[in-house]
């Protein structure tokens, strides 16, 4: 593919792509005209109801007379809020990703026995087959983690005697078995990355049966297979918080989408793993990482709020960073006056910072938090609630456990890899019904000309046809 690309020359490319443009625009007034709900948004914001779930709420506002009305966020797997997951694991000083797991998949939480079961099931299912790493992962090395995983999930069909019965236990199998061998293929990919492309040593470690999730994972992407409890429990709790947020979000209502085709498991997940890579979902944490590197690039000292408020205006106003106008990490399509995830990473943002060369870096972070509400006001007269999001301190946690920014995205999908299973298994149940919304066509109807009637014209690139009537 990439051989038959070099052939074309630029001009010919520039030529097609003036072509394609020209035939390709919308009239955004078309939009209001016909109250389309673009990205399945209502005019105030708020999300098209597209279904109904048992699975989790993302709560960000309440609505009185019609009105939106902001609230502190709360999420809330199966009835439960997360942050009481999350504190009463901190309290009892254990791990909790698999206990979401099973949460989330079972609608109840676990009993000791039950979740004692469940870890070592997971153990044991993230052996993958014989020579997979070695045919799909060491032989078709890639420079991005997310493509090589969807790649990888996709081929994992062929090694599955019954990949296509959508019956609720096969695919909990299914579902089981990704999520515990979705963080095997992550970390591999990685090593084959890191040797491939970074030109560093490749390291593959054996499985450890009594180690969960988060212990796994820093024990394979480290050579020396060394990490803290500390650490562990820190990956454990951002897993936690990125396990599930709601079936509007774009990933997961890939993967409902999918799903309700009657598609087999590995295409839906593989659907959420495309979908979850780009940057304005998933990836968005990348853009934030950037972001940071940039302002530490361009000002003398990132813990001036001063400093630091002249150079976001810079970058509200297109004179700076990426040229988006962009605020990376700031705003939320449903969390107002603030994200729950966020207020979790960023108490463990300031508390392993503190004392470390990474204090600075979450001073910055803060700034950032603060100062861009009322940047927002008084550059664009944006009036309505801007918090931070749950992507702002998430790189800071990851530069803070020594995990690579290839990873950063690639850690997301690991642990929403439960909610998408959720989210199929709950349409496969409860749904029955393909998604088809529809599109208005706005093409003006036109004759079909015949080929004798086209008249030809020869501009050395390619050849154009213009329409007798047209000339």
């Amino acid at each position: 593919m990439s051989e038959y690309i070099s052939n074309i020359s630029n001009a010919a490319l520039s030529s097609l792509c003036e072509e394609l443009r020209k035939n390709n625009y919308i009239n955004p007034d078309y939009y209001g005209r016909f109250d389309v709900k673009r990205g399945l948004r209502n005019s105030d914001g708020t999300g098209v109801l597209a279904g109904l779930t048992r699975i989790c709420s993302v709560e960000g506002y309440y609505v009185d007379d019609g009105e939106r009305v902001p609230k502190n966020g709360r999420l809330v797997y199966r009835g439960i809020n997360m942050s009481d997951i999350v504190e009463n694991c901190e309290k009892e000083n254990r791990f909790g990703f698999e206990e979401v797991v099973w949460l989330l998949l079972f609608g109840a939480l676990p009993t000791g026995a039950q979740l004692d079961s469940f870890r070592r099931v997971l153990a044991e299912c993230r052996e993958l087959p014989d020579e997979f790493i070695e045919d799909m992962i060491m032989k078709v090395p890639s420079p991005d983690i997310m493509n090589k995983v969807a790649r990888c999930v996709l081929a994992l069909y062929s090694y599955d005697p019954n990949p296509d019965d959508t019956s609720p236990e096969n695919v909990l199998r299914q579902s089981v078995q990704l999520i515990a061998q979705i963080p095997v293929i992550m970390t591999c990919a990685y090593q084959v990355k890191s040797r491939v492309y970074d030109k560093k040593s490749m390291f593959f470690h054996q499985n450890k049966l009594e180690l969960g999730t988060a212990e796994s994972i820093l024990r394979a992407i480290r050579n020396d297979k060394k990490f803290t409890d500390e650490e562990a429990k820190l990956l454990d709790i951002c897993m936690i918080i990125h396990a599930e947020h709601g079936g509007g979000n774009n990933s997961t209502f890939a993967t409902r989408c999918i799903t309700s085709s009657g598609t087999d498991t590995y295409s839906a997940i593989a659907a959420g793993i495309g979908a979850l890579k780009g940057p304005r979902h998933g990836g968005a944490n990348i853009k934030v990482h950037k972001m940071v590197q940039d302002i530490k690039e361009n000002i003398s000292d990132i813990t001036d709020e001063g400093q630091v408020a002249d150079y976001l205006a810079k970058i509200m106003n297109k004179k700076a960073g990426d040229g988006s106008g962009l605020i990376y990490g700031m705003g939320h399509a449903v969390y107002t006056l603030s994200d729950p995830r966020a207020l979790i990473l960023r108490r463990y943002a300031e508390k392993f910072s503190k004392g470390t060369e990474k204090e600075a870096d979450f001073m910055l972070l803060n700034h950032i938090e603060h100062l861009t509400p009322e940047l927002f006001a008084k550059i664009r007269g944006e009036k309505k609630k801007i918090c931070a999001n749950v992507d702002l301190y998430s790189g800071l946690i990851y530069d803070l456990l020594g995990i690579p920014q290839d990873l950063f995205t690639p850690l997301f999908m690991a642990a929403r890899t439960a909610g998408w299973a959720a989210h199929r298994i709950e349409e496969i149940t409860s749904n029955g019904k393909i998604v088809r919304p529809a599109y208005k066509n706005v093409t003006i109807p036109r004759k079909y000309v015949p080929m004798s009637e086209r008249i030809p014209r020869n501009d050395g690139i390619q050849k154009e046809y213009i329409p007798i009537e047209e000339r």
